[in-house]
Protein backbone atom coordinates (compact mmCIF):
# COMPACT_ATOMS: atom_id res chain seq x y z
CA UNK A 1 0.00 0.00 0.00
CA UNK A 2 1.64 3.22 -1.16
CA UNK A 3 1.98 6.38 0.89
CA UNK A 4 2.22 10.00 -0.20
CA UNK A 5 3.91 13.08 1.18
CA UNK A 6 2.00 16.26 1.98
CA UNK A 7 3.39 19.66 0.97
CA UNK A 8 5.00 20.11 4.38
CA UNK A 9 6.85 16.79 3.98
CA UNK A 10 4.70 14.72 6.35
CA UNK A 11 3.55 11.23 5.40
CA UNK A 12 -0.08 11.11 4.31
CA UNK A 13 -1.91 8.16 5.85
CA UNK A 14 -5.08 6.83 4.20
CA UNK A 15 -8.14 5.49 6.01
CA UNK A 16 -7.53 2.13 4.31
CA UNK A 17 -4.06 1.91 5.89
CA UNK A 18 -5.46 2.70 9.33
CA UNK A 19 -8.22 0.11 8.86
CA UNK A 20 -5.70 -2.54 7.80
CA UNK A 21 -3.53 -1.87 10.87
CA UNK A 22 -6.56 -1.98 13.18
CA UNK A 23 -7.53 -5.36 11.76
CA UNK A 24 -4.02 -6.68 12.37
CA UNK A 25 -3.59 -5.33 15.90
CA UNK A 26 -7.01 -4.46 17.35
CA UNK A 27 -5.64 -1.06 18.46
CA UNK A 28 -7.75 2.12 18.33
CA UNK A 29 -8.05 4.41 15.30
CA UNK A 30 -5.97 7.25 16.72
CA UNK A 31 -3.23 4.91 17.98
CA UNK A 32 -3.00 3.19 14.59
CA UNK A 33 -2.87 6.47 12.70
CA UNK A 34 -0.17 7.86 15.02
CA UNK A 35 1.89 4.67 14.66
CA UNK A 36 1.64 4.79 10.85
CA UNK A 37 2.72 8.43 10.80
CA UNK A 38 5.67 7.65 13.08
CA UNK A 39 6.59 4.70 10.86
CA UNK A 40 6.23 6.77 7.66
CA UNK A 41 3.54 4.42 6.41
CA UNK A 42 5.51 1.21 6.98
CA UNK A 43 2.93 -1.34 8.21
CA UNK A 44 5.39 -3.73 9.92
CA UNK A 45 7.20 -0.86 11.64
CA UNK A 46 3.85 0.51 12.82
CA UNK A 47 2.95 -2.89 14.30
CA UNK A 48 6.27 -2.90 16.20
CA UNK A 49 5.57 0.62 17.52
CA UNK A 50 2.10 -0.41 18.74
CA UNK A 51 3.51 -3.56 20.33
CA UNK A 52 6.09 -1.56 22.29
CA UNK A 53 3.48 0.95 23.44
CA UNK A 54 1.20 -1.91 24.45
CA UNK A 55 3.96 -3.50 26.51
CA UNK A 56 4.61 -0.21 28.28
CA UNK A 57 0.91 0.28 29.04
CA UNK A 58 0.58 -3.31 30.26
CA UNK A 59 3.57 -2.88 32.57
CA UNK A 60 1.86 0.11 34.24
CA UNK A 61 -1.41 -1.77 34.68
CA UNK A 62 0.35 -4.88 36.03
CA UNK A 63 0.68 -3.23 39.44
CA UNK A 64 -3.11 -3.02 39.83
CA UNK A 65 -5.05 -5.69 41.67
CA UNK A 66 -6.88 -8.28 39.55
CA UNK A 67 -9.37 -10.30 41.60
CA UNK A 68 -12.25 -10.78 39.13
CA UNK A 69 -12.12 -12.94 36.03
CA UNK A 70 -13.22 -16.28 34.63
CA UNK A 71 -12.12 -19.84 34.02
CA UNK A 72 -11.42 -20.67 30.40
CA UNK A 73 -12.07 -24.24 29.27
CA UNK A 74 -11.04 -26.29 26.28
CA UNK A 75 -11.90 -29.86 25.29
CA UNK A 76 -9.93 -31.20 22.35
CA UNK A 77 -11.69 -33.06 19.55
CA UNK A 78 -12.22 -36.67 20.60
CA UNK A 79 -12.42 -35.76 24.28
CA UNK A 80 -8.92 -37.05 25.14
CA UNK A 81 -7.32 -33.77 26.23
CA UNK A 82 -8.84 -30.91 28.25
CA UNK A 83 -7.62 -27.84 30.09
CA UNK A 84 -8.79 -25.21 32.59
CA UNK A 85 -7.24 -21.75 32.95
CA UNK A 86 -8.14 -19.17 35.59
CA UNK A 87 -7.63 -15.69 34.14
CA UNK A 88 -8.01 -12.65 36.41
CA UNK A 89 -8.94 -9.06 35.58
CA UNK A 90 -9.94 -6.03 37.64
CA UNK A 91 -13.71 -5.87 37.14
CA UNK A 92 -16.70 -8.12 36.51
CA UNK A 93 -17.60 -5.83 33.59
CA UNK A 94 -14.43 -6.73 31.69
CA UNK A 95 -14.76 -10.40 32.69
CA UNK A 96 -18.09 -10.49 30.82
CA UNK A 97 -16.78 -8.92 27.59
CA UNK A 98 -16.33 -11.01 24.45
CA UNK A 99 -12.68 -9.89 24.23
CA UNK A 100 -11.89 -11.32 27.66
CA UNK A 101 -13.89 -14.51 27.10
CA UNK A 102 -12.05 -15.08 23.82
CA UNK A 103 -8.70 -14.66 25.58
CA UNK A 104 -9.68 -17.21 28.26
CA UNK A 105 -10.70 -19.75 25.63
CA UNK A 106 -7.56 -19.22 23.55
CA UNK A 107 -5.33 -19.58 26.60
CA UNK A 108 -7.08 -22.82 27.54
CA UNK A 109 -6.64 -24.11 23.99
CA UNK A 110 -2.95 -23.14 24.08
CA UNK A 111 -2.40 -24.97 27.39
CA UNK A 112 -4.03 -28.10 25.99
CA UNK A 113 -1.77 -28.00 22.92
CA UNK A 114 1.56 -26.86 24.40
CA UNK A 115 1.46 -28.38 27.90
CA UNK A 116 3.47 -25.71 29.80
CA UNK A 117 4.89 -26.55 33.24
CA UNK A 118 4.93 -23.06 34.78
CA UNK A 119 3.13 -19.74 34.28
CA UNK A 120 6.08 -17.32 34.17
CA UNK A 121 9.82 -17.87 34.16
CA UNK A 122 10.04 -15.77 37.33
CA UNK A 123 8.06 -18.53 39.08
CA UNK A 124 10.30 -21.44 38.14
CA UNK A 125 11.72 -22.79 41.44
CA UNK A 126 15.44 -21.99 41.95
CA UNK A 127 16.32 -25.66 42.39
CA UNK A 128 14.80 -26.46 38.97
CA UNK A 129 16.82 -23.66 37.36
CA UNK A 130 20.02 -24.83 39.07
CA UNK A 131 19.46 -28.42 37.98
CA UNK A 132 18.76 -27.47 34.36
CA UNK A 133 21.78 -25.14 34.20
CA UNK A 134 24.05 -27.85 35.64
CA UNK A 135 22.85 -30.26 32.94
CA UNK A 136 23.54 -27.71 30.18
CA UNK A 137 27.00 -26.96 31.57
CA UNK A 138 27.88 -30.64 31.59
CA UNK A 139 26.51 -31.11 28.07
CA UNK A 140 28.64 -28.24 26.76
CA UNK A 141 31.72 -29.50 28.63
CA UNK A 142 31.23 -33.04 27.27
CA UNK A 143 30.91 -31.60 23.76
CA UNK A 144 34.39 -30.09 24.12
CA UNK A 145 33.32 -26.45 24.24
CA UNK A 146 35.89 -23.94 25.60
CA UNK A 147 35.68 -23.48 29.36
CA UNK A 148 35.17 -19.72 29.04
CA UNK A 149 32.11 -20.33 26.81
CA UNK A 150 30.32 -22.83 29.04
CA UNK A 151 28.36 -20.26 31.08
CA UNK A 152 27.12 -18.42 28.00
CA UNK A 153 26.06 -21.66 26.32
CA UNK A 154 24.21 -22.84 29.45
CA UNK A 155 22.41 -19.50 29.81
CA UNK A 156 21.28 -19.65 26.19
CA UNK A 157 19.86 -23.15 26.68
CA UNK A 158 18.19 -22.00 29.89
CA UNK A 159 16.35 -19.27 27.97
CA UNK A 160 15.17 -21.94 25.53
CA UNK A 161 13.97 -24.01 28.50
CA UNK A 162 11.92 -21.02 29.72
CA UNK A 163 10.47 -20.48 26.22
CA UNK A 164 9.36 -24.12 26.06
CA UNK A 165 8.22 -24.63 29.66
CA UNK A 166 6.68 -21.31 30.77
CA UNK A 167 3.24 -20.30 29.52
CA UNK A 168 3.99 -16.56 29.23
CA UNK A 169 7.22 -17.20 27.29
CA UNK A 170 5.75 -19.71 24.82
CA UNK A 171 4.81 -18.66 21.29
CA UNK A 172 1.04 -18.50 20.94
CA UNK A 173 -0.29 -21.59 19.17
CA UNK A 174 -2.44 -19.55 16.73
CA UNK A 175 0.19 -16.89 15.93
CA UNK A 176 3.89 -17.80 16.18
CA UNK A 177 4.81 -14.10 15.90
CA UNK A 178 3.34 -13.51 19.37
CA UNK A 179 4.30 -14.88 22.75
CA UNK A 180 1.48 -15.58 25.19
CA UNK A 181 2.76 -12.66 27.27
CA UNK A 182 2.32 -10.35 24.26
CA UNK A 183 -1.14 -11.78 23.55
CA UNK A 184 -2.20 -10.92 27.10
CA UNK A 185 -0.60 -7.47 26.82
CA UNK A 186 -2.58 -6.76 23.65
CA UNK A 187 -5.80 -7.61 25.46
CA UNK A 188 -4.80 -5.41 28.41
CA UNK A 189 -4.38 -2.52 25.97
CA UNK A 190 -7.81 -3.16 24.45
CA UNK A 191 -9.82 -3.53 27.67
CA UNK A 192 -7.83 -1.07 29.80
CA UNK A 193 -7.40 -3.38 32.80
CA UNK A 194 -4.71 -5.58 34.26
CA UNK A 195 -5.05 -9.23 33.22
CA UNK A 196 -3.09 -12.18 34.61
CA UNK A 197 -3.19 -15.97 34.50
CA UNK A 198 -3.43 -17.27 38.06
CA UNK A 199 -3.35 -21.04 37.52
CA UNK A 200 -4.10 -23.77 35.03
CA UNK A 201 -4.58 -27.51 34.79
CA UNK A 202 -4.25 -29.91 31.85
CA UNK A 203 -5.74 -33.38 31.62
CA UNK A 204 -4.99 -36.19 29.17
CA UNK A 205 -6.74 -39.55 29.16
CA UNK A 206 -4.38 -42.36 30.19
CA UNK A 207 -1.64 -40.03 31.36
CA UNK A 208 -0.75 -40.64 35.01
CA UNK A 209 0.29 -37.76 37.21
CA UNK A 210 4.06 -37.65 37.52
CA UNK A 211 5.58 -37.24 40.94
CA UNK A 212 5.40 -33.54 41.70
CA UNK A 213 8.70 -31.69 41.68
CA UNK A 214 9.59 -29.49 44.67
CA UNK A 215 8.07 -26.04 44.29
CA UNK A 216 5.53 -26.97 41.61
CA UNK A 217 2.45 -27.03 43.82
CA UNK A 218 0.46 -23.80 43.89
CA UNK A 219 0.35 -21.71 47.08
CA UNK A 220 -3.02 -20.64 48.47
CA UNK A 221 -2.46 -17.04 47.32
CA UNK A 222 -0.70 -15.62 44.29
CA UNK A 223 -0.01 -17.13 40.85
CA UNK A 224 0.06 -20.90 40.74
CA UNK A 225 2.36 -23.15 38.79
CA UNK A 226 1.06 -25.62 36.25
CA UNK A 227 -0.78 -28.74 37.30
CA UNK A 228 -0.92 -31.69 34.95
CA UNK A 229 -2.93 -34.83 35.32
Amino acid sequence: MSTQQTQDGKTQISAAQVKALREKTGAGFNDCRAALIEAAGDMEAAITILRKKGQAAAAKKAQRSASEGAVGTYLHAGGKIASLVEVNCESDFVARTEEFKRLCHELAMHVAAQDPRFIRKEEVPPDVIERERAIYLEQARSAGKPENMLGRIADGKLEKFFAESCLYEQHFIKDEQLTVRELIQHTITKVGENIAVRRFARFKVGEHAAEAEPGLEAPEAGPAAAESA
